[in-house]
């Protein structure tokens, strides 16, 4: 779980907020390129897991991320 206290994001747009190049602001406002959370998406994928958020604008998000335990795992 990662947890935040930033601008939060709209409901609409949470299901936008994984796709690659997908930016939710413009770059005068924040930075970023728009690929970090979808390559978040791709690893816990790659590894039979799921990333998701809990969002509530103006006041934060929080992130989760469920990876399985392999035989390989640590």
């Amino acid at each position: 779980m990662i947890q935040d206290n930033g601008i939060g994001i709209d409901p609409d747009q949470k299901d936008l907020l994984f796709n690659l190049f997908q930016r939710l602001n413009t770059r005068d406002e924040y930075e970023g390129s728009g690929i970090g959370l979808s390559v978040c998406k791709k690893i816990a994928e790659q590894n039979g897991g799921d990333i998701w958020v809990d969002s509530i604008p103006k006041k934060g998000s929080t992130f989760y991320v469920s990876l399985n335990k392999t035989e390989n795992s640590f």
